[in-house]
């Protein structure tokens, strides 16, 4: 695997077993009030991927890629996706970075599979959950995050760009089963360097039908 994809807060970490809690596949009709109080006093919004977020930082400094004169008919905002043999390639500006909160709560337990051009920076807050990594070679790796160091859980985690990520709650009284992280993207995040997944039969190109059945519930 490219050393593109390399990440020592990931590579390093504890693997876990992909077990889904209860609420993922049945999820509430509404979030705990405390932490509908949070989403309220945050001023979070719905995230397209589930979830909750608010942007809350983007860097002034920009980055400038390529050549300004586009091809005609071509969009500024294009960008290429990593592979395994191919660096990261943007079009127009980027901010240097972006920052935001995100949140799951157990009305919107999973953050569905999708992949980020740019670097992706997670900082636990509160509570506990789990990631799905899918590498372009069809790797899988799950980690815990929390607090539970003695146990392999870890509370940083950096994702490269070019790989596919997902996420799920998993039970924590602590904080009502939720799961807050501050997300750093560097260069800054813009929807031209988002794709996400596509479906099912390209989960089982990428990993093969028995494991795919297994995510499923992340897209």
């Amino acid at each position: 695997m490219s050393n593109l994809f390399e990440s020592a807060t990931i590579d390093g970490s504890q693997e876990s077993t992909i077990e889904f809690p209860l609420f993922v596949q049945f999820p509430a009709t509404q979030p705990p009030q405390p932490l509908q109080e949070l989403i309220n006093n945050f001023g979070l919004v719905k995230h397209a991927e589930n979830g909750y977020f608010k942007e809350t930082d983007r860097s002034p400094f920009v980055l400038k890629y390529g050549n300004d004169n586009t091809d005609e008919g071509q969009s500024d905002q294009a960008s290429v996706m990593p592979t395994s043999t191919q660096e990261p390639e943007y079009k127009s500006e980027r901010n240097f970075s972006t920052l935001i909160y995100y949140l799951l709560t157990p009305d919107a337990p999973v953050s569905k599979m999708i992949m980020n051009t740019s670097r992706n920076i997670h900082i636990l807050q509160r509570g506990r959950g789990q990631y799905v990594l899918i590498y372009p070679d069809g790797k899988v790796k799950s980690f815990k995050v929390g607090f539970d160091y003695a146990n392999g859980e870890v509370s940083q985690w950096v994702v490269p760009g070019g790989v596919w990520k997902a996420s799920f709650l998993l039970t924590n009284e602590e904080f009502y089963n939720g799961l807050l992280i501050s997300e750093v993207v560097v260069p800054g995040f813009e929807y031209a360097d988002y794709k996400p997944f596509s479906g099912f039969e390209q989960l089982v190109e990428l990993v093969g039908e028995e494991q795919a059945e297994v995510l499923k519930s992340l897209l």
